[in-house]
């Protein structure tokens, strides 16, 4: 991933850091409070963002001027050694700044990334309300797959999902096919 250097009123977009994790941690906790984004109830602490960078994922982050404002990560869609390069993606804007193509320069160096690493496809599921993140996603070129149905409850409400996936690569790769077990 090419880094883009942050300047005081320029927006940054890197890789993620541990260094990095008591921000997102914030940013992430904004999501769960909220309720739009994840079926999460309970805050995390920053010893569980830097659980992620244990999972080999990349985790990107959006900054200016030293303050992070956004991050996307990569978590594994199944533990199976055949979906190995299938990544399973969130993407959080904190409050302040949303509305300002953050989400979209993190989903788009997360896309980059993703794929100079030898991951194939990227899937999410997106509450169907969330109609911000996915005219993100279809604006970077994902396909809404369809819905799953009474996914989880949250806050004693069962809620739906709207699946969406992208490939990254032209479907030439052996490396699904070297991981065995469909």
């Amino acid at each position: 991933m090419t880094a883009a250097v942050a300047s005081a009123d320029r927006l940054g977009v890197r890789i993620g850091e541990r260094r990095d994790a008591a921000q997102i941690c914030a940013i992430y906790n904004q999501g769960i409070e909220e309720r739009i984004a994840t079926f999460e109830t309970e805050p995390r602490t920053e010893t569980d963002i830097l659980a992620w960078f244990a999972r080999g994922g990349p985790i990107v982050v959006a900054e200016r001027a030293g303050e992070i404002l956004g991050f996307a990560a990569v978590f594994p869609y199944r533990a199976r050694p055949c979906y190995a390069g299938v990544g399973e993606f969130s993407v959080y804007v904190g409050r302040a700044a949303r509305s300002q193509r953050v989400g979209q320069a993190l989903l788009a160096a997360l896309i980059e990334e993703t794929a100079r690493r030898g991951y194939w496809k990227l899937v999410s599921r997106i509450f169907p309300e969330n109609v911000a993140s996915r005219r993100l996603c279809a604006a970077l070129g994902f396909r809404e797959v369809g819905i799953y149905q009474r996914h989880a409850r949250l806050d004693g409400v069962w809620r739906d999902t709207v699946i969406v996936e992208r490939l990254l690569d032209d479907g030439t790769s052996v490396a699904a096919d070297d991981k065995g077990g469909g």
